[in-house]
């Protein structure tokens, strides 16, 4: 998930601003932004007249009478048999051990309401946790509406050429020229409101805390990452949430696969943090508001006071708990997505296709006439989609199989260094029956500077490049409840941001990580 904040955003003091060309430039986007919402849906629609099911969408609809007689009779059937049950059940030849002492899918049922609403991010669920209930603190928690999830994610990257112009760490310019290590850790609680007869109603808290050998790649923080109410309306149709949010994990989708502790090294692009959308490390005050057509067809509005127009660093060490209310020079974002999306289901694969635009009025700096008075009304576009291409096992898992997709990713290049972004990206979840929830991708990018930023380097005698070019491979094996390890290759054409010299100019980054989630 950090690897959204590489190299080139951590080093960016990204400044834009207003011009002429800025002004049709933003115009010409956000209109062909809109006409690619426009046909995304169109397609989404042809494509809807063909699939049977609906699927499981995070806000389902409320149980039917028969459903809710049935769980009761399990629930008494539970109680009847004793909180030994799992023990007490046959073990299928050939089964782990743990697999019998590891409580049903039933039992983990009631926790279902406390897990964290709103997201587009699949967080593991209490039965994919390291202490799922044992001692039954879980569970006497859920008695009284209260539920939780922490996990805590370190990575360590290096580059592997030869002659790469290692430096000391204060020297250092981008992630793995030196031996580079840092570490994510998280603590999320949430409030059933439900009980209070709000529909879906929920308050969600939550800290994150961040480290790294490698300054600009963070910086050190300790902060809130969340302070939000949820709640739905007229059936499940409208959802609100407000509050300190983070948007990364409720737009556009960045994370590959969708599962943070499965792609930590997913990567993303810089286009939508330089327009100043909010993170984990660097959350604000926010409303959004999601409306559904259908179980498909949904319209996500998102009005957010911005990060800081200087970049993430910046915005970080201004404000690294990240309660205060303003940020110098930020403004209000506001992005809107529309999307089609169905979970995987025998017979009919996944697939999720989504656009946004988003107008941010805070003030950046021109990269035409850095010398003038700061500008505003930046602006960006993303387009993306995601398909399951194979089921490999449909009758029990549909969404195991191999899947492909693509993002297409811009911003005006007198307001933005990364003014244009690429990514293609193949992967495959639970390819091997004897590694059911592995995943394996492959992602290629190629990040487009901004022709002015490049000009004006070149013009101050530097070696400069108009891009970035990079394909990455990683291999996450899922080993146990809650426990998730990565291995990764990235090979990168231009590491550094604009600028280089002939020792830094290509890198292999090896990356290993652990994602575990309490």
């Amino acid at each position: 998930m950090r690897a959204k904040m590489n190299n080139d955003v951590q080093t960016d003091q990204t400044r834009p601003p207003r011009s002429a060309s800025g002004h049709s430039f933003r115009f010409r986007t956000i209109r062909e932004a809109e006409l690619a919402i426009a046909c995304i849906l169109a397609a989404s629609l042809m494509t809807g007249t063909a699939l049977a099911q609906t699927t499981n969408m995070p806000n389902q609809k409320s149980d039917t009478p028969s459903e809710i007689a049935k769980r009761k009779v399990q629930k008494k059937k539970m109680i009847l048999l004793g909180s030994d049950t799992a023990e007490k059940r046959t073990v299928r030849p050939g089964a782990r051990p743990a697999a019998a002492i590891t409580p049903q899918p039933d039992h983990f049922a009631k926790f279902e309401n406390l897990r964290i609403k709103g997201l587009e991010v699949n967080l593991p669920g209490p039965a994919d946790t390291l202490v799922q209930d044992k001692g039954g603190i879980r569970s006497a928690l859920a008695e009284i509406g209260i539920g939780y999830i922490a996990w805590t994610q370190n990575t360590y990257v290096n580059n592997l050429l030869p002659n790469a112009a290692k430096s000391t760490i204060a020297n250092q310019l981008y992630s793995g020229q030196n031996p580079t290590f840092y570490t994510l850790n998280y603590m999320m609680v949430t409030y059933d409101l439900s009980r209070y007869g709000i529909p879906d109603g929920q308050i969600i808290v939550g800290t994150e805390q961040q480290s790294w050998t490698w300054q600009p790649g963070g910086p050190d923080r300790w902060g809130i990452n969340t302070i939000a109410y949820y709640q739905t309306f007229f059936d499940r149709k409208l959802e609100l949430k407000v509050g300190y949010l983070m948007n990364s994990y409720e737009l556009a989708g960045t994370v590959v696969g969708g599962n943070p502790g499965a792609n930590v090294f997913g990567p993303s692009s810089n286009v939508l943090y330089q327009g100043g959308m909010n993170f984990a490390p660097a959350p604000t005050p926010t409303l959004n508001l999601t409306y559904h057509f259908d179980d498909r067809l949904y319209n996500k509005v998102s009005f957010q006071r911005s990060t800081s127009p200087d970049g993430v660093f910046a915005h970080i060490t201004a404000n690294s708990t990240g309660l205060d209310w303003s940020t110098a020079n930020a403004g209000i974002l506001l992005l809107d997505e529309s999307g089609y999306r169905n979970s995987a289901a025998p017979g009919l694969p996944e697939t999720w296709l989504r656009a946004g635009v988003g107008f941010n009025n805070s003030h950046y700096t021109n990269l035409a006439y850095p010398t003038q008075p700061r500008a505003d009304e930046n602006s960006l576009y993303y387009v993306a989609a995601d398909r399951q291409l194979w089921q490999s096992h449909v009758p029990d898992a549909a969404s195991r199989g191999i899947y492909g997709g693509f993002s297409v990713m811009g911003a005006p290049p007198d307001l933005n260094k990364v003014t244009q972004y690429y990514e293609l990206r193949l992967y495959a979840k639970g390819l091997f029956d004897s590694r059911p929830s592995d995943q394996i991708s492959l992602v290629a990018t190629d990040t487009v500077w901004s022709k002015f930023a490049v000009d004006a380097a070149a013009a101050k005698g530097n070696l400069v490049h108009r891009d970035a070019k990079a394909i990455s491979g990683t291999y996450t094996a899922h080993l146990g409840p809650g426990i998730y390890a990565s291995l990764g290759l990235t090979y990168i054409d231009h590491p550094t941001s604009i600028t280089y010299t002939p020792q830094i100019g290509h890198a292999l980054n090896f990356s290993a990580s652990t994602s575990i989630f309490f």
